[in-house]
């Protein structure tokens, strides 16, 4: 008997390697390990090949000249909220089913004409909708997208990539001979955005903090300001705070760089600016535990807390806010801890008791790596995907390797 044709599905994305990012990992995984389901074609940025406007400009003309070459792609898949803004004026591929994720910010974005005249465009435009957590799906529905076109997929994570494997504290201290054989550090990971709330986290929290204890900063770092960000400060602060999160810029570095410099923080804190993957698992594995300290910010939001889970699977106690997409990925007592966002006197007796107990900790922060394991995985996420784009359960087991 002749085996069925496998399915085709056509993924866009202008978030794709050799660019970095979590959206950008998130789309590359989606992508590859959708392909052990269904034929996959994509058409993705390449920061190498071309510009961005020129991948914008040409799209509409490469998806018309895709589905001639390729008549049974039977879906169309946008990868954020940005990309399906603009192909809301391409012609010629009425009848595919054409879907999208949102990710958080590129629902949430506080330009009126965005919220006001695009977001119904997507609700009418695209079949379903996807959303990386139910925070993601609540703002998505009070913004006027209907319930039943909505669907949540939580983002997957590195299962293997991220496990600390034999990494020893001497490895630590060999690569890094300025910290201390029995130095206790916390640590956190990722821009300085204002929702990530480094800059209350030092100035909160850090100087109740034990003082044998120190804080490990990691993450893209400007140690001085500038000419961009000189540029940007002298416009308005309204069209400032836009440009801020479109571009996903640093908007906390200039206070995170003068908190720093304070007496009663600056001798407890170092920011390693980026560090090789390498360097960051041994900081991780052999941290008392990973921050992510997030506070509400308009127009802003944690869409899903990707580097909780990594961060998990490293083997390192997690305490994160419980807000946002955060707590699609961390699960109170099952991978992580979570406290009240903007809550100083909460975090602080939380890292008070950790240091009182810290082998109790310890062994928690094990049995949070495996729920993490077990839990979240690129693989689960793409089957997701590819079931709902599909309208049917898949099998048990890939129909196809790569």
């Amino acid at each position: 008997m002749s085996q069925q044709p496998l399915p085709e599905i056509l993924f866009v994305s202008h978030k794709y390697p050799p660019a970095t990012g979590g959206m950008e990992k998130q789309s590359y995984e989606l992508i590859q390990g959708s392909a052990r389901y269904a034929k996959i074609h994509k058409l993705v940025f390449r920061k190498d090949k071309e510009s961005l406007l020129t991948f914008f400009f040409l799209l509409n003309h490469r998806i018309l000249s895709l589905l001639k070459t390729h008549p049974q792609i039977q879906v169309i898949h946008f990868n954020d909220g940005l990309i399906a803004s603009f192909a809301l004026s391409h012609k010629g591929y009425g009848h595919l089913r054409k879907m999208v994720t949102l990710h958080g910010l590129d629902i949430v974005f506080p330009w009126a004409f965005f919220q006001k005249r695009i977001i119904p465009k997507l609700a009418a435009h695209y079949d379903k909708i996807i959303t990386v957590s139910q925070a993601t799906a609540d703002a998505a529905i009070r913004r006027g997208i209907p319930r039943e076109k909505v669907y949540v997929i939580p983002n997957g994570v590195d299962t293997e990539g991220m496990d600390r494997g034999n990494l020893e504290r001497s490895d630590l201290q060999r690569r890094f001979p300025a910290i201390s054989p029995e130095q206790k550090y916390l640590i956190t990971l990722g821009r300085s955005v204002q929702r990530k709330g480094f800059s209350w986290l030092l100035e909160e929290v850090v100087p109740q903090l034990p003082a044998d204890v120190k804080l490990f900063m990691v993450g893209p770092f400007q140690k001085k300001t500038g000419l961009t960000e000189r540029l940007l400060y002298a416009l308005p602060k309204k069209f400032r705070s836009l440009l801020f999160l479109f571009l996903g810029y640093p908007s906390d570095q200039a206070a995170i760089r003068r908190l720093l410099k304070k007496r009663e923080i600056k001798d407890r804190v170092i920011h390693f600016g980026k560090v090789p993957f390498s360097d960051l698992k041994l900081l991780l594995a052999n941290a008392s535990a990973f921050l992510m300290p997030n506070i509400r910010v308009d127009g802003d939001m944690e869409g899903f807390g990707l580097v909780c889970l990594e961060a998990s699977l490293a083997g390192t106690l997690v305490i994160a806010s419980e807000i946002d997409g955060i707590t699609d990925a961390i699960k109170q007592n099952k991978n992580g801890i979570l406290l009240p966002s903007n809550d100083a006197k909460a975090w602080v007796a939380q890292l008070q008791e950790l240091f009182f107990n810290e082998d109790h900790f310890g062994m928690a922060a094990l049995r949070y790596q495996e729920y993490s394991r077990n839990n979240y995985g690129w693989d689960k996420m793409c089957r997701k995907y590819v079931e709902l784009m599909l309208e049917r359960r898949l099998v048990s087991e890939p129909v196809l390797e790569v």
